[in-house]
């Protein structure tokens, strides 16, 4: 077996049970009733997870050198999520959780068809093509089904 074979089912576990932490999200705003305070929940559980892993695997530390030479805009990519995590807790009942995650995956995949195409975030380019195009598009048209009443 592939050493990396793991990678495309965790992938697709991941986009499940962002579709779960979604409602579970909505559930805690309806809970608490300030959005404030279940957005800082949310992230308080996540923070706390991630402070327990690190503890177990502390290395590699990064470098001086690494650090300065890390663009600014790397680390706001976790504020860049607090965005999604803020828009399930408060909308996701409101459209339904396929409106929610339909839009943001469709959302997400156009904006990554752009991101590769440039190499933004100094990501690896991967060329806008045909192929691409119609699948966003076929992506678009199910979204708009999926959410029609």
């Amino acid at each position: 077996m592939n050493s990396t074979s793991w990678i495309y089912p965790f992938i697709i576990l991941g986009g499940a049970l962002q579709t779960c932490g979604a409602a579970m999200n909505a559930q805690l705003f309806h809970s608490l009733g300030n959005r404030w305070l279940a957005s800082s929940v949310s992230f308080a559980v996540i923070t706390a997870f991630f402070l327990c892993v690190f503890a177990m695997f502390p290395t590699p530390l990064p470098t001086a050198e690494s650090l300065a030479n890390m663009p600014w805009w790397a680390v706001v990519g976790g504020l860049v999520g607090a965005v999604q995590v803020y828009a399930g807790l408060t909308l996701v009942n409101k459209g339904g959780a396929g409106t929610f995650v339909g839009l943001t995956v469709t959302a997400a995949l156009t904006t990554s068809l752009v991101l590769d195409h440039y190499g933004w975030f100094h990501m690896p380019t991967h060329a806008i093509n045909t192929g691409r195009i119609i699948g966003a598009a076929l992506m678009i048209g199910g979204v708009f089904l999926i959410s029609k009443n």
